[in-house]
């Protein structure tokens, strides 16, 4: 069996962050960047599930420049057969759905039995990208899976799947198809330092969007938004507290309200 698992190299930011000079994104420099926790949980499913079957293959795949080699080395040291890097400078800045397409063409090159993704990432967290990657594969999709039996020789997935409310909702899917991965699922694995050193002998492949057969036509048609500004928020007089009564506090907060909305 042939796991994919998406992942995303995510930056951990400080107390003091600087913006660019066109407000448009955060500045990289002195950003230390990290697997996004939720594809750990993705990467060990499908390290999982190729031990149970004895073989098989994971290949993980990110849309990054080249920070995101040490995170792909990072999942190749855990344990995953092979990585594939996808970037072009075009895509610095794209939206999920234009990730996703590119992501969507890497991922048909490899013809997997399943595809894994972290529900979100931790930076954007919009938890877009897994649903819309299999948008674009054309493949049955599960989001927010907390629990996950596979079975080859049935090509069958069962899953239970995370709903509102504690409440959970088990689901049969037939493969291939794209599962979104809750943190929780499973305790993922640490790198030894052996594998680590050894990390950097496993293929790591690199392609641009001419190898994927797409364009700057392609990927602005994919795009679903754009950032335009982003800005500290603004900091306020503080916290205001009320004393008194419930029946005090609640008239006092009736009336703020109603100060606020006249003026």
């Amino acid at each position: 069996m042939k796991v994919v698992v998406a992942v995303k190299a995510v930056a951990t930011l400080d107390d003091e962050v600087e913006l660019v000079d066109d407000e448009t994104a955060v500045d990289p420099d002195g950003l230390e960047w990290d697997v996004n926790e939720w594809d750990t949980f993705s990467l060990e499913e499908a390290l999982t599930l190729r031990d149970a079957a004895g073989d098989g293959e994971v290949v993980v795949v990110t849309v990054g420049d080249d920070e995101a080699e040490d995170t792909l080395l990072a999942c190749l040291a855990k344990g995953a057969d092979r990585a594939v890097r996808i970037w072009d400078d075009t895509l610095a800045g794209a939206d999920p759905l234009a990730v996703a397409r590119v992501l969507a063409a890497g991922i048909e090159r490899e013809s997997p039995d399943l595809v894994l993704c972290g529900v979100q990432s931790s930076d954007a967290v919009n938890g877009a990208t897994g649903v819309a990657t299999a948008a674009h594969l054309g493949l049955p999709h599960v989001a927010v899976v907390k629990g996950l039996d596979y079975d080859a020789a049935a090509g069958v997935a069962t899953v239970e799947r995370e709903l509102e409310g504690g409440l959970v909702e088990v689901l049969r899917v037939r493969v291939p198809a794209l599962l979104t991965i809750q943190t929780g699922i499973n305790e993922p694995r640490y790198a030894t330092l052996r594998a680590i050193k050894q990390a950097r002998d496993k293929p790591l492949d690199e392609l641009g969007l001419a190898d994927l057969g797409l364009d700057d036509g392609a990927l602005a048609a994919s795009r679903g938004s754009r950032t335009r500004r982003l800005r500290h928020p603004e900091k306020g007089a503080g916290a205001q507290m009320l004393d008194g009564s419930p029946a005090e506090v609640a008239a006092r907060i009736a009336d703020i309200v109603k100060e606020r909305m006249s003026g």
